[in-house]
């Protein structure tokens, strides 16, 4: 008996071994190798472009429309603010948080913190009417006008602000940089889907009334992004984008008034850069 036993805890012993080596890899997968069950953050800033744009005013006493308006961004460049808690409003920012439900896509929700000012003095034409007892007073049909001070100053600097879900993929295309460790570098391929709704605080003032500057739901975006991700040492990361879309506000508020309302839809390209970090939940 005594025997048989020792055989037997040998026996084992030996099998336990076997086992565990079978379940082992040689060369066990490197942590940047599968992306499920991990989640991501960055931070970061962009530049914006701006497609022309119908801007449509109505009130009260009026109701008419501006053809064609520019509009550009306001960088604030490299800059502390980015990073200081109280002033984080002030640049143009990007801020994502996201989950890998496998290795190749993730979900994720965040803020596009864009800015859009109206150029200010451009010359363009207007349709519609005016019945406000002052010098702007008239039927327009396709009259040149400038966008004077006195006339209308308009922008969403505090801001844009897209709030959207996005779904994207990202592949590993560290092998055509002949980089074998990318536990240590890793270079990544990313594209995306995003939607979500625009939540400006609009500054605006509309022929001489009081200047409104509020946030409120004012409608809708879409978009699509490409973009390079350059992963250090698994869990940190460098990512640039260039993100496009499409956004329809047809419910912005411009002046105290509630009846006093604006809609505009434009076209929008973003160049991102971000930082951030990478890490199994």
């Amino acid at each position: 008996m005594k025997n048989f036993f020792l055989f037997s805890l040998v026996s084992f012993c030996a099998l336990s071994q076997t086992i565990s080596a079978q379940e082992q890899p040689a060369n066990p997968s490197k942590y940047t190798a599968h992306n499920k069950g991990k989640m991501y953050i960055f931070w970061g800033g962009n530049r914006e472009s701006y497609s022309k744009s119908d801007l449509h005013l109505k009130g009260e006493n009026y109701n008419f429309t501006l053809n064609n308006i520019t509009a550009n961004d306001k960088p604030k460049g490299w800059h502390i603010d980015y990073f200081n808690p109280a002033r984080m409003t002030i640049p143009q920012t990007n801020l994502r948080i996201g989950y890998f439900i496998s290795d190749h896509y993730n979900i994720s929700i965040g803020v596009d913190h864009m800015k859009y000012v109206m150029n200010q003095n451009q010359i363009t034409t207007i349709n519609g009417t005016i019945n406000e007892g002052g010098i702007f007073d008239g039927t327009y049909n396709n009259d040149p006008i400038i966008l004077t001070e006195d006339f209308l100053t308009f922008e969403h600097t505090d801001g844009l602000n897209y709030i959207n879900t996005e779904i994207s993929r990202v592949d590993d295309i560290s092998k055509i940089f002949n980089i074998n460790n990318t536990d240590i570098f890793q270079i990544n391929l990313t594209e995306g889907l995003g939607a979500g709704f625009l939540y400006p605080k609009t500054n605006a003032m509309v022929m001489g009334k009081e200047r409104y500057d509020e946030f409120h739901i004012a409608g809708y975006g879409v978009s699509a992004k490409v973009g390079l991700n350059f992963t250090f040492f698994k869990h940190f990361f460098l990512q640039t984008e260039f993100k496009g879309g499409y956004i329809d506000m047809n419910d912005i508020r411009i002046t105290h008034n509630t009846a006093d309302r604006a809609s505009q839809n434009f076209f929008f390209l973003q160049r991102i850069v971000t930082i951030g970090g990478i890490f199994k939940v």
